[in-house]
């Protein structure tokens, strides 16, 4: 197997045409965008299926099982790829986080991660094209597609609808539980979510669009893989690890809410550096981060490449660090990923009895919220986005989801505040199917 490409020049804008080709796709596809580059995957030459025992490697109609630690074992099979080039797209679960921990998640047989080698792909970068196919036949109507997304004959859009994202006391007596095992000794911080169902069929290529336009995402992803269907605007990388071995990861704790008014949003920035509850919250995150890069890196290259800035992303504004480091010898991208998964801003500290407490306190899995949108490239290469601001869609149901850092200085009313400041990142651009519109 091997890749051929071509490159061919655009003149629309990247995010239309790329929530164009989603919008007409009839096979599994993936949109992953890195601050403004793009890629647009779809199709199935292989896949990887991830269950807590190890991995599945499914190539036409072929198995094969790869034993041992869940992320370990989908590297092994894709590194057994006998394909030069080849790039991979998928998802982890936030349950990958109780196989990584011993705990098994509520539904046992689900796939805990999934991840697709494409059929065909288009990377735009620029006012370029860059069409991947296995052969020149599949490169032309690649072309032709590609001219019919970017000459405005396919572009997405439609009304937008509303729906009601207050909460109510359920949140606020998960909060005031955990933040009572907080201060007996259990754990130091937690994140807790809430769900708010949709009952109106939302278009998830026209919602991406449109919520793209409104984010400034430090990734973006729109998806209809491995039975689910999503798009989100996350706020912070998981994991980056490069070809050479450089590990970054960015934890984003802190919130307030960025509303575009200059003077109230430059208020609440300050609030963030001189609330006691905040500071503390980002600096635990940021300890651990270092901590678990450690333990995959070469001793002494642990470092934070930057402290406590302020990003702003959509709604909201958070403080940020990044920590960065070097692999050791003889370890993957695969080990630091699973070192750093779940991310401990969507968790908490430590992992292990966080998670313990979402399980108490959520009443079902999360699935993807939580967890991670994947790029990985044959050259070692892995890119893990964090699914927070998005909307989902799985076995009929479809929901956002949002959650806040409880730690032991955490009150309830201000927490479920928090959770509604980020969902009005997606809230404000949900565009209903019937209501959408291809031309």
């Amino acid at each position: 197997m091997r890749w051929i490409e071509r490159r061919v020049p655009v003149e629309a804008d990247a995010l239309s045409t790329a929530a164009a080709l989603a919008a007409g796709s009839a096979e599994p596809y993936v949109v992953y965008e890195d601050h403004g580059k793009l890629c647009w995957a779809e199709g199935e030459l292989a896949t990887v299926t991830v269950h807590a025992s190890g991995a599945r490697l499914t190539v036409g109609g072929e198995r094969r099982e790869l034993p041992g630690p869940p992320l370990q074992a989908a590297g092994l099979a894709l590194g057994g790829l006998n394909w030069a080039g080849w790039r991979a797209y998928g998802w982890a679960s936030f349950e990958l986080s109780h196989a990584l921990h011993g705990r098994e998640p509520f539904q046992e047989h689900a796939p805990l991660a999934y991840l697709a080698v494409p059929r065909r792909e288009i990377r735009l970068d620029r006012g370029t094209a860059l069409l991947r196919a296995t052969d020149e036949a599949e490169l032309d109507v690649l072309r032709d597609r590609l001219a019919a997304a970017d000459d405005g004959r396919t572009p997405v859009s439609g009304d937008r609808t509303s729906v009601d994202i207050r909460g109510g006391d359920g949140y606020r007596a998960a909060v005031a539980s955990a933040v009572a095992g907080i201060t007996a000794g259990e754990l130091d911080k937690v994140i807790l979510s809430r769900v708010v169902p949709l009952e109106e069929e939302i278009d998830f290529p026209a919602t991406y669009l449109a919520g793209r336009r409104g984010n400034d995402p430090a990734r973006s992803f729109l998806l209809r893989l491995g039975g689910w269907e999503a798009a989100g605007f996350s706020p912070e990388v998981v994991a980056r690890i490069d070809a050479d071995g450089a590990v970054t990861t960015q934890p984003l704790a802190g919130t307030r809410a960025l509303d575009g008014e200059r003077a109230g949003d430059l208020e609440r920035r300050n609030e963030l550096y001189h609330d006691a509850k905040e500071v503390y919250e980002h600096a635990i995150s940021v300890r651990l981060a270092m901590a678990e890069l450690e333990r995959v890196c070469v001793p002494g290259t642990v470092r934070v490449a930057e402290f406590m800035s302020v990003k702003e992303r959509g709604s909201v504004q958070h403080l940020a660090s990044e920590v960065a480091g070097g692999l050791a010898g003889g370890r993957t991208g695969w080990d630091a990923l699973a070192e750093l998964f779940p991310a401990v801003t969507a968790s908490g500290i430590p992992k292990e009895a966080a998670c313990a407490v979402i399980r108490r306190a959520e009443s079902s899995d999360r699935g993807l919220y939580g967890g991670a949108v994947l790029a990985v490239d044959a050259d070692g290469t892995i890119d893990a986005a964090l699914v927070l601001r998005s909307v989902f869609r799985r076995d009929g149901r479809t929901w956002l989801q949002a959650g806040a850092g409880i730690v032991a200085q955490s009150h309830p009313d201000r927490e479920l505040e928090e959770t509604v400041e980020k969902l009005r990142s997606v809230s404000r651009f949900l565009v209903s199917r019937t209501r959408a519109t291809a031309t």
